[in-house]
């Protein structure tokens, strides 16, 4: 029999109790502490219980939660989930207020939290801390977001989990989420904040010091909670390595990880001029695109624009391919091919007819066909992902990547509002790659391309980290081994310092690794002595980042040391603080209650959503409503499989089935840009012909006119092409300078005698003043 699982409401649709939530954020640098505050109001004439399925960023420590009923706090503590849980219960059936929060096991970015037995008229203020690393913007920025989307996530058929029932959803407007948000930032690094953005609207940037290395930023009044909240902030120098050593707990036990003082490192790695450009590139280039009906409209253009300079930008001797996917996938050819001028037109053909018509979001079938084609020798494959990240078995995805991360390095890109953080980073992070997000009108092609040319870098194998430090003073490793590192791109390494050194306070690392064949390092002094006033902030994103890698290991057939990890796993999570899949935060008000008679109503409350069900157009940003049901205790038992939880709701949200979307004729009009890169060559150069005359704005025939005498056509086409690019689209210069380097060496390779003729007469033509120099020849 289907249960529907989330069909635990009242049949009075009235508003549900939660009312409002607050949300101060804490930069410190490239780290964030987040507190978030829900408060709760029970307007019914019966106790409820309320259950909040949300998102947080995948890779936040959950470190503090709380509840205030009234003038009484209750501070929750971590425990095994199974204990938790049964604590709950037996805390609801006896009458007393409970809350209960845990994290998935299918995905590590969404929690729920159940807010038990609230009396009629009770109000009650629920409070939750996490901590997360920023990531490095393709510009410098550092992004931080506030997951306000939750997208249903689609759960294929035979993978774990997928045995639960599929949930009846209709959608609402945003502007009917019936409560508020309030957001508000504090930023403060040793270097000055030059400016803070978002994809929402902001009060001015206020500095609280002279020197500018302290500001606030609120939400602007009015604000909708339909969509993710997204600040990037930059700061002057960011490209700084620093050491933070943090100071452990004062009543925990030396030798312990939160005893210990803990070490953060953030690395930015220089590469010798000499080698990165001394390197051939080469590769074997996969390009997945998602094509589920979610992605339909503006996404699906900007991929296949994104498609266009990707491939337009490859370099001649590397092999490529691409697969889409949905419910089912497909290739454009049987294995990677040598890219040239047949197949790349072959592809972009291909492309041109792509649309968001294959369902569902089934990625774990499209990865392990790609994984099963043998490698190309002397070509390393690199593989780029295109989602908007909506699956429910994103551990099952990652594991796979993970698996094969000895034979490529994968590129993640999270599309729109609501993409999962755990699936795009956790994709790039195992996949030894980088991830990239694009929300709201944000360019896509600026970040991928900019993925592109970390591709190119050579690969950096036999990456070693070594310490340094006094007499009397140990290191443990608490972060997975690197491997990967990419020119500008930060790495954070976590260590634990044991002892103490009676002489020396400061240490050493050294970040060994080979590039193209040569050994390099990078080196960074740092003080052992603890920064003052840091909280645990640092030691609860080392707990993190070690209860995360030793979620990832591979289950392995003998269950005594599955057992072993999972136990390892559950003492962390309790001694830091942090939580994991296998425990929950759990608080129990102790008071004098009654026991309950009768079930409790239970009740879900809407988180923002977006999607795309069947061909009904959808207002902007919605949420997830359920059927009303009221259950007795039998069928509750029956729905939520007695012990399933929070993972019952879960699957029921995660096995919406998406619809193929009625896609729009493409409008003829195009960005000229795209215009002049679509009649670009594989080789580089590009022909005279009427198309590229109409692109730079011109006539056929001034174009013909305009060419000095003795020229080659495709090399004066080739010019033109250039100094339009460098004569209007600097702007833009991250798109096309791919492109546009090959378009240089294509020229370099003819020996044109007439370089500096061919410039001054383009620049007369279309009206600038380049350089020669400034075309790279």
């Amino acid at each position: 029999m289907m249960v529907n699982c989330c069909g635990l409401l009242t049949a009075s649709k009235e508003p549900v109790p939660l009312k409002s939530i607050e949300v101060e954020v804490e930069v410190r640098d490239h780290v964030a502490t987040v507190v978030s505050t829900l408060n709760y109001e029970n307007k019914e004439d019966k106790p409820i219980e309320a259950v909040f399925v949300f998102p947080l960023p995948g890779d936040a420590a959950v470190c503090h939660f709380s509840a205030k009923i009234g003038q009484k706090e209750i501070v929750a503590e971590v425990k095994e989930k199974q204990k938790a849980r049964e604590e709950y219960d037996d805390a609801l059936s006896s009458g007393q207020q409970a809350f209960l929060l845990e994290e998935s096991e299918q995905s590590p970015d969404i929690f729920s939290l159940s807010v038990g037995s609230l009396p009629p008229g009770e109000s009650a203020s629920i409070s939750l801390e996490y901590v997360t690393e920023l990531a490095v913007q393709a510009d410098d920025g550092l992004r931080f977001c506030l997951p306000a989307v939750l997208n249903p996530r689609y759960q294929p058929q035979g993978s774990e989990g997928s045995e639960v029932a599929i949930v009846k959803v209709t959608s609402v407007p945003a502007s009917l989420v019936p409560y508020s948000l309030s957001f508000s930032a504090r930023v403060s690094s040793p270097r000055p904040v030059s400016k803070v953005e978002s994809s929402c609207s902001l009060d001015p940037l206020q500095y609280l010091n002279t020197e500018q290395t302290q500001a606030t930023v609120k939400l602007a009044a009015g604000h909708k909670f339909d969509r993710d909240v997204e600040l990037l902030i930059y700061y002057k120098d960011a490209h700084q390595p620093t050491a933070v050593v943090e100071a452990g707990q004062a009543s925990a036990k030396p030798g312990t990880l939160m005893g210990d003082p803990v070490v953060m490192l953030s690395l930015y790695p220089e590469f010798p001029q000499a080698v990165m450009s001394s390197v051939a590139p080469c590769g074997e280039f996969v390009l997945l695109l998602d094509r589920s009906g979610s992605m339909s409209g503006a996404c699906m253009e900007s991929a296949k624009d994104t498609l266009l300079l990707l491939l337009k930008s490859l370099p001649m001797g590397c092999y490529f391919n691409i697969y889409s996917f949905g419910s089912s996938h497909e290739h454009i050819f049987p294995k990677s091919v040598e890219y040239s001028q047949e197949t790349m037109e072959e592809a972009l053909k291909k492309v041109g007819e792509m649309t968001a018509n294959l369902g569902g979001t089934e990625i774990l079938r499209p990865l392990k066909d790609i994984y099963s084609q043998p490698c190309i020798p002397n070509q390393p494959r690199q593989l780029f992902v295109f989602t908007d990240g909506e699956v429910g078995n994103t551990k099952e995805v990652i594991n796979l990547v993970k698996r094969n991360s000895g034979s490529h390095r994968c590129f993640s890109f999270g599309i729109g509002e609501g993409a999962s953080s755990a699936l795009i980073n956790g994709l790039a992070k195992e996949g030894g790659g980088h991830a990239q997000f694009i929300t709201g009108k944000e360019r896509m092609q600026p970040k991928v391309m900019q993925s592109l040319r970390f591709a190119l870098q050579p690969a950096v194998v036999d990456v070693s980290v070594k310490w340094d430090v006094p007499k009397g003073v140990s290191v443990t490793a608490l972060s997975p081994p690197i491997t990967a590192l990419f020119q500008g791109q930060r790495s954070l390494i976590y260590a634990q310092l044991t002892g103490k050194s009676s002489g020396a306070a400061d240490g050493l690392v050294t970040v060994k690794y080979s590039l193209a064949g040569h050994p390099s390092q990078n080196q960074l002094h740092f003080n052992l002595t603890p920064a003052e006033d840091t909280g645990l902030t640092v030691h609860r994103l080392a707990a993190r980042t070690l209860i995360r890698s030793l979620e990832m290991k591979e289950k392995d057939d003998i269950e005594e040391q599955d057992e072993g990890v999972k136990k390892r796993v559950v003492e962390l999570s309790v001694q830091s603080g942090v939580s994991s899949v296998f425990t929950a935060f759990i608080a129990v008000n102790k008071g004098d209650g009654e026991a309950i008679q009768g079930p409790l109503v239970r009740r879900y409350v809407p988180t923002p959503m977006y999607a795309s069900f069947g061909m009904m157009p959808m207002a902007t940003g919605a949420a997830i409503m359920y059927d009303d049901l009221e259950f007795d205790d039998a069928q509750d038992d029956m729905a939520m499989g007695c012990d399933e939880g929070f993972d019952g709701i879960m699957g029921s949200i995660q096995h919406c089935v998406e619809e193929p979307t009625v896609n729009k004729p493409k409008q003829p009009h195009r960005d000229p840009l795209l215009q002049l890169v679509s009649l670009q060559k594989a080789s580089g150069c590009w022909e005279l012909v009427p198309a590229l005359a109409a692109a730079l704005g011109k006539t056929s025939e001034e174009v013909e006119s305009a060419k000095p005498s003795g020229v080659n056509q495709e090399v004066w086409a080739t010019f033109l092409a250039l100094i339009w690019l460098h004569g209007s689209k600097m702007e833009a210069q991250d798109e096309w300078e791919l492109l546009a380097m090959k378009a240089a060496s294509w020229l370099r390779a003819q020996n044109a005698p007439y370089a500096t003729e061919c410039v001054e007469a383009g620049n007369a033509l279309l009206g600038f003043n380049v350089q020669k120099d400034a075309l790279g020849l």
